[in-house]
């Protein structure tokens, strides 16, 4: 069994990528909100708050691998999963290509004979190479990336304090004395917009929680939540204190580079500099990691090809990590590392996987409150928290209406190949009256294609799916099936009743099974008794036995008197 993360190889993972927001967003919140700009970044810590609550709630009730993917996969439609899980590999794309590029511009500035655009994706290549030798060895490189970032934070604010105290509040008071553009409450709102970006890398530890320790997950989300709240606003108060406004939007690319130049000289100066480059490669990391659990959950569930399960002797998706390379040195090459472009669809994509990760949360409460769950969220806290990014989205398109129209070419092409996965047979039969239009005369070509069209759709459907029960209610049968001929491409479903000694079967459900089957004509209803005792034993040994992964197999949502965890099913699936 491959090991499990312990809390700081887990945090190691997910910090880099949330802590090397410092690097950039305290000079954008002071570019947008001045000297109010460390109050627009403690506002998006209280934010940040009531998400700790929404992702401990939903990922606590199920906690597998895809993020938001899985919270909507569990609570609603498949194809409603499936645009979270493309919002949600677009902002690791985006993030994975910007961290990567920006580290090498870091780089850059310390040794500037080096090539840019090739040494970004030697970075990519690196990082691809170490997560597909696996994940215990690139969580090393984490820490130690992740700890020297966090040293050298403490050291640029100790000085930065040190040269306060040396040198009086003249240039705060200059600072807190100039007028802020439209008002403080527009200061306010578009400085939060603009800060909102220092927690993309917040929702990745949700997407490798099936490779953390049991009790880890929730410990990550408190840290990355520490890091965030202490060093964001505190960055951008002592900017404030030491370097006029003026200057900092002058030299907002390399804010903490000038800070530590001006608070020690160039040794502090230098130091940030390997940091920045240290810590961005470390998000690079972060989006290889997470990228690699969620479309791992999306090739089970056939919204990605299968093919992309093939494993490498440590267990790990090797063809996942392949792909997401290739897809991030093409975006890297069409835009050439423009930071405009990439930041149209990195904002708005990992904005949008936060609300919806807030609806799955919702539906959670209304959907599956039977479900148990560690802690809850409130309701006050879900729908300030929902409202809060939502308005953050409205800003940044204010602030940069152009991204928008970026973020929506690379979405439209993402969900093309994510729908034609989900919605494939469908387009094949399309695809079957094209063909009898087009070769009215039947010949060779149109017979192979046909055939080959054919064998597609019935490899398609021809995976089996199961639901398990022991209620006779009808109405709970029909959901089901409902549900499997919406959202699934099949044309069997085995509906299995698990009885142990002395146990009977309920009243009515053959019976009901029987109706359904009637009127389900395009699926073969086949109903099953087997004996034992149903929980994960009995789950793998049917699975093996039918050869149907544990993916394909459906439970009502379990009460609080149902002896297994959610996660120690498998990858079994709540549909009702």
């Amino acid at each position: 069994m491959p090991k499990k993360l312990n809390q700081l190889e887990a945090t190691a993972i997910c910090g880099n990528d949330i802590s090397s927001s410092c690097l950039y967003v305290s000079a954008l919140a002071i570019v947008y909100a001045g000297q109010y700009a460390w109050i627009s970044l403690l506002m998006v810590a209280i934010v940040l708050f009531f998400f700790r609550r929404i992702y401990g709630e939903v990922v606590g009730a199920l906690p597998l691998n895809g993020g938001a993917y899985n919270a909507l996969l569990n609570t609603t439609k498949k194809s409603t999963a499936s645009l979270a899980a493309s919002l949600t590999v677009l902002s690791y794309m985006a993030t994975a290509v910007i961290s990567a590029s920006e580290a090498v511009k870091y780089a850059y500035s310390v040794w500037p004979i080096i090539p840019i655009i090739p040494v970004t994706i030697g970075l990519l290549m690196l990082f691809m190479g170490l997560v597909i030798l696996g994940i215990g060895e690139s969580s090393k490189v984490a820490i130690a990336i992740f700890l020297f970032h966090l040293v050298s934070l403490t050291l640029l604010c100790g000085f930065s304090f040190i040269f306060l105290f040396e040198n009086g509040t003249e240039i705060l008071f200059s600072n807190f004395s100039t007028p802020v553009k439209g008002g403080i409450v527009t200061a306010l709102f578009l400085g939060f917009s603009a800060a909102m970006l220092g927690i993309s890398g917040f929702e990745s530890s949700a997407n490798y929680v099936e490779e953390q320790d049991k009790g880890v997950f929730p410990k990550t989300l408190r840290n990355m939540w520490i890091v965030v709240t202490v060093f964001n606003p505190l960055i951008a108060f002592l900017a404030l204190c030491i370097i006029p406004i003026s200057t900092v939007v002058d030299n907002q690319d390399a804010l903490l580079s000038i800070m530590g130049k001006t608070a020690s000289g160039n040794w502090l100066s230098l130091l940030i500099g390997i940091d920045a480059a240290l810590v961005l490669s470390g998000a690079v990391l972060t989006s290889f990691v997470g990228v690699g659990g969620l479309m791992k959950r999306m090739a089970l569930d056939r919204i990605l090809p299968e093919v992309l399960l093939k494993k490498t002797k440590k267990e790990s998706n090797y063809l996942i990590f392949v792909l997401f390379f290739g897809l991030c040195v093409s975006i890297l090459l069409i835009t050439q590392g423009d930071l405009a472009k990439l930041a149209g669809v990195y904002t708005i994509a990992f904005l949008s996987v936060m609300i919806l990760f807030g609806i799955g949360n919702l539906l959670l409460k209304v959907n599956r409150s039977r479900l148990p769950r560690p802690e809850r969220s409130s309701w006050f806290g879900l729908f300030i928290g929902v409202f809060a990014v939502t308005a953050a989205i409205v800003g940044n398109v204010i602030l940069n209406p152009q991204y928008l129209a970026i973020f929506m070419e690379y979405l439209i092409p993402t969900l093309a190949v994510v729908f034609f996965m989900l919605y494939r047979t469908s387009i094949f039969r399309i695809f079957l009256k094209i063909l009898d239009y087009v070769f009215p005369d039947r010949n060779t070509l149109f017979k192979r294609l046909n055939s080959i069209i054919k064998q597609a759709i019935t490899n398609v459907n021809k995976q089996q799916f199961v639901y398990f029960t022991n209620h006779d209610d009808v109405a709970v049968l029909n959901k089901v099936l409902l549900y499997i001929s919406e959202n699934e491409s099949t044309k069997r479903v085995k509906i299995v009743t698990v009885l142990d000694d002395g146990e009977t079967i309920a009243k009515n459900l053959k019976k009901d099974i029987e109706t359904l089957d009637r009127a389900y004509p395009l699926i073969n209803v086949q109903f099953i008794i087997e004996s034992g005792v149903f929980g994960p034993e009995k789950i793998q040994e049917l699975s093996k036995r039918w050869h149907i992964p544990t993916n394909f197999m459906f439970i009502a949502s379990p009460g609080h008197k149902f002896p297994y965890k959610i996660q120690e099913l498998g990858e079994v699936r709540l549909i009702i």
